[in-house]
């Protein structure tokens, strides 16, 4: 009887490893892949809090083409994402990126440097080539507006998150999920909007966008949110 128990507990054991090598595997088969992907992160930076994190690691210099401007929100970047996790240079060497379309982008995002790093680590996985990626973060930053009060903020403002989130939520209605859209997407965020912080200072605005840039619920996003009760935005330069 015992040992009946045993080569059962074992045999089970066995199926599991199995179902669990399969599930592996397929998701082996599906990372990375360039174009396999179930939606994207517009991630929107808070321009004064890098310059200032910049500035206390002594870095000022290498973000001196951002930090001499009056940015507030600027794209840090539009990332493939998987319901659980995300792909990343989905092509090694990635194909070099044309300076012309660098240079095309740098009034959404003021830094060649990231740039040439969002193609290699995140536009490499979006299935496209590298002109219409960089033409879908255009369309990406397009369908958001971003609250006014935000855009030369002259004074550090202290915000919770909560109310960030909804003062873009005001101007986007669409970024709080509709009833037919939890119903489609039963469990998941009702929103499509997540705030990240570093320290005690606003980080990023993150924006859930479908592949035909559709605000669209994403829980996983909302797992890795700022939890602080509030967050401090530095003013913007000159602002």
């Amino acid at each position: 009887m015992h040992r009946s128990g045993t080569i059962s507990r074992l045999l089970i054991s066995l199926a599991l490893v199995v179902v669990f090598a399969g599930t592996a595997s397929a998701q082996d088969r599906r990372q990375n892949t360039p174009g396999e992907f179930d939606f994207y992160v517009l991630a929107l930076s808070w321009s004064p809090s890098f310059c200032e994190a910049a500035a206390d690691r002594g870095n000022s210099g290498r973000s001196q083409a951002q930090c001499s401007r009056p940015y507030s929100f600027v794209v840090h970047g539009l990332w493939p994402q998987y319901e659980r996790g995300f792909p990343e240079y989905c092509q090694r060497p990635a194909p070099r990126l044309d300076r012309n379309i660098m240079t095309s982008m740098l009034d959404l995002m003021p830094a060649p440097g990231l740039i040439f790093n969002e193609w290699d680590k995140h536009g490499t996985c979006s299935g496209l080539g590298a002109r219409a990626y960089f033409e879908s973060i255009r369309k990406a930053r397009a369908a958001v507006k971003i609250p006014e009060e935000f855009l030369q903020l002259s004074e550090e403002k202290t915000i919770a998150p909560a109310d960030l989130e909804a003062a873009f939520i005001k101007i986007n209605p669409g970024l709080s999920s509709s009833e037919i859209a939890e119903l489609i997407n039963p469990g998941l965020s009702s929103s499509a909007i997540s705030v990240t912080c570093t320290s005690r200072r606003l980080s990023e605005v993150r924006i859930c966008l479908s592949k035909d840039m559709q605000f669209r619920a994403c829980d996983e996003i909302d797992r890795r949110a700022c939890r602080r009760d509030d967050v401090v935005m530095p003013p913007v330069r000159g602002g």
